[in-house]
């Protein structure tokens, strides 16, 4: 397969794992990187080995050799610069959530099929074998029905000037982590149908009444099932947990987004209780895969453009419900 020749967008910590690591290990180019802050960038790419350093977003997105742009700028910044990436006829990688709400997610889909690129939000647990297992174990009966999905989405505060915290950017604690609680819930749809938020609870950060540092959502399936999510940007420890109770069985997930850090699933049943440990490969690199063999082969995507508009949709209802405003869209900056 011809390496992926890719352009990253900001110097951000998260660029080196969610796409530098991987790209190392699977042997795709690195071909240039951008920050409003010159230096950084240069500092980023003598760290990862990237080959060159552009003078902005827009020279990297000009770069003829650059053929799939990483998305790794602060939210509110996703949709805006993945517009401008799909006007420069490449495609994109970008971190989620997709857009700042639902109403960009659809220009930016729609923006996509006119131009005929590929844009993938990046759910990268989705891609690995720990998610695959649930899904799996779901649909082959062992839970018997679904009647309870539980996910916990917390981490530690991030500082007090972390954009994550601007309403302006579209930051809050739904937009940051229960992006991937929203995310997992709709996975399930197959078995319960598509959720809808029953009713949410958010509290905001302190001298920010926009912006939830913490949520509590329950969703309702058509099937009867319920499911609950709680996620917080101001917890004492990260947790990222999936628990499924069913008819005849219950499933436990310990960290469905990070399970490189931990990959235990547990099966308990009348027929006993089974613990797995499903590989530590970081799941980022699974999803980089896909997206190779998606631009190269025309196979591998799990989440395409109307999963990630419908994911907004219900980050927007989860906002709504628990009276906040839904997330602002932001004017791009170079």
């Amino acid at each position: 397969m011809e390496p992926l020749r890719i352009g990253i967008l900001g110097a951000a910590r998260i660029a080196g794992l969610a796409i530098v690591a991987p790209a190392r290990e699977l042997g795709h180019r690195l071909v240039a990187v951008a920050a409003r802050d010159r230096d950084r960038a240069a500092a980023f790419a003598a760290e990862h080995g990237v080959e060159r350093v552009s003078g902005s977003y827009a020279d990297l997105l000009a770069d003829p050799e650059v053929e799939v742009v990483y998305n790794g700028l602060v939210n509110g910044w996703h949709g805006p610069w993945n517009l401008a990436a799909i006007a420069a006829g490449k495609h994109v990688l970008t971190e989620k959530p997709f857009s700042s709400n639902a109403e960009e997610a659809r220009v930016v889909r729609d923006a996509a099929a006119r131009a005929g690129v590929q844009v993938l939000e990046g759910f990268h647990y989705l891609y690995h074998p720990v998610t695959s297992w649930l899904l799996e174990t779901i649909g082959s009966g062992k839970l018997g029905e679904v009647r309870e999905v539980e996910v916990v989405v917390d981490i530690e505060a991030p500082r007090s000037d972390d954009p994550r915290w601007s309403l302006d950017i579209a930051g809050g604690a739904v937009m940051d982590v229960g992006c991937y609680g929203v995310h997992l819930l709709r996975q399930l749809a197959p078995w319960t149908g598509a959720p809808r938020v029953a009713s949410a609870r958010g509290v905001h950060r302190a001298g920010l009444s926009d912006v939830d540092e913490h949520m509590a959502v329950e969703f309702a399936f058509p099937s009867g099932a319920v499911g609950r999510m709680r996620c917080g940007m101001n917890a004492d420890r990260l947790e990222f947990s999936c628990r499924v109770v069913g008819s005849a069985g219950t499933v436990m997930v310990q960290n469905f987004v990070r399970p490189d850090m931990d990959d235990t699933v547990v099966l308990t049943t009348e027929a006993g209780r089974t613990v797995r440990n499903l590989g530590r490969r970081p799941s980022y690199s699974f999803q980089l895969e896909a997206l190779a063999a998606q631009l190269r082969g025309g196979t591998g995507w799990r989440n395409d453009m109307d999963d990630a508009v419908a994911t907004m949709e219900l980050i927007d209802d989860c906002y709504r419900a628990a009276g906040f405003p839904v997330r602002p869209r932001s004017e791009i900056r170079s």
